[in-house]
C-alpha cells in the first residue's frame, strides 16, 4: 500500500505512537508521519505509507491550521497547561480586557520571530530540547521567523479565548500563547489544541485508529489511501510517448522534450506510457532536457 492516510490523532498519543499502532494494523514497516503533534493535542496528522514516504518531508512543510484554546493569567515551563506553573494572576472579565486582548491577538497576524520552547523536539548541539528540559536545562534558543496568516477569535470567555490559526510551517502554538500572554502583561499558556488542516488534508476528511482498523479488517481501507501523485494534482502531467522514454525514466535518467506530450514545464508530474506514476521533473532550459526532481518509481 503506497500512499498517504489522513489519519485523526487523538489525546495521548505521541505522533510515533501513531506510527506504530499504523504498523501494527496494516502490517507493514514503512511507515512514518509528517509532522509532531504534543500528546495532548489532536488532530489532522497525515501518515505516508510504502513509497509515500519519500513524501514525508515534503508534507511537514505545508503550511498548517489550528483551533486552540488559549488560558490568560498563567504561564508554564512548557508552555501548556501540562507543565509547572511558574506565574499565576486573576485576569479581569471585562469589555476593556476583552477589548485589549483581541486587539493583542489581532497584533500577531503577519511574521514575528519566534522563540522555540525548551520543551520541543528541536536539537541544539545534538540534544533534543525536551531531554535538556527534562534534566532541568535551559539553553539558549535561536528565535524563528514564522508567519501567522489569520487569527480569527472563536469565543472568548475570559480567561479563556478560543481561537482559530493558521500558520506557517514551524510555529509553536503553544509558544504563540504564551508571548500572546506575555504581551498583555498577565502570561498565558495553551490549554487545547486541535490541529484542523496540514496542507491539503482536513480535519473532516481525517479517520481515527479505530476506524482505521475496522475498514481495513472489512478490506476497504486502500480507497482512503490518497495516491502519491494525487498529492501534486495542481502540476501539470507528462506521459512518456515511447518505450525509449520508458527506459529512461525507470531508471530515474533526465529525458528530452520530445519524448513525452507536452510544452516545456518547470515543474511537471511525469508518467511512463503506461499510465504508472514516476515523479517530479523539470525543464533545464539551458541543458534543453527534463531532469529529475524527486522520484517515487522503486524503492526508497
Amino acid at each position: 500500500m503506497d500512499g498517504i492516510i489522513n489519519v485523526y490523532k487523538e489525546k495521548g498519543y505521541t505522533s510515533h505512537d501513531v506510527v506504530a499502532k499504523m504498523r501494527g494494523i496494516l502490517r507493514m514497516k514503512k511507515i512514518g508521519h509528517t509532522g509532531t503533534l504534543d500528546p495532548q493535542a489532536e488532530g489532522v496528522l497525515p501518515v505516508c505509507l510504502g513509497r509515500g514516504t519519500k513524501l514525508c518531508d515534503m508534507l511537514t512543510d505545508k503550511n498548517k491550521a489550528y483551533r486552540a484554546t488559549l488560558l490568560l493569567g498563567r504561564e508554564t515551563d512548557t508552555q501548556d497547561t501540562t507543565g509547572r506553573t511558574l506565574t499565576q494572576q486573576p485576569v479581569e472579565d471585562s469589555k476593556e480586557t476583552e477589548k485589549a486582548v483581541a486587539e493583542t491577538i489581532e497584533s500577531f497576524i503577519g511574521s514575528y520571530e519566534q522563540i522555540p520552547p525548551m520543551y520541543s523536539a528541536l536539537k541544539v548541539n545534538g540534544k533534543k530540547l525536551y531531554e535538556l528540559a527534562r534534566a532541568g536545562k535551559e539553553v539558549e534558543r535561536q528565535p524563528r521567523s514564522v508567519k501567522i496568516f489569520q487569527i480569527r477569535i472563536e469565543r472568548m470567555e475570559l480567561p479563556r479565548v478560543v481561537m482559530y490559526v493558521e500558520c506557517s510551517k514551524g510555529t509553536y502554538i503553544r509558544t504563540l500563547c504564551h508571548d500572546i500572554g506575555r504581551r498583555l502583561g498577565c502570561g498565558g499558556c495553551m490549554e487545547e489544541l486541535i490541529r484542523t488542516r496540514s496542507g491539503r488534508f482536513a480535519i473532516e476528511d481525517s479517520l481515527r485508529l479505530s476506524q482505521i482498523e475496522e475498514l481495513q479488517d472489512r478490506g476497504e481501507l486502500e480507497r482512503h489511501v490518497l495516491s502519491v501523485d494525487h498529492v501534486f494534482e495542481d502540476l501539470p502531467k507528462l506521459v512518456m510517448k515511447t518505450g525509449e522514454g520508458d527506459k529512461l525514466v525507470h531508471n530515474g535518467n533526465f529525458f528530452g522534450a520530445e519524448l513525452v506530450n507536452g510544452n516545456r514545464l518547470s515543474s511537471a508530474r511525469v508518467y511512463d506510457s503506461r499510465g504508472q506514476f514516476i515523479g517530479i521533473y523539470g525543464y533545464e532550459e539551458d541543458k534543453r532536457r527534463y531532469q529529475p526532481q524527486k522520484l517515487f518509481l522503486g524503492g526508497s
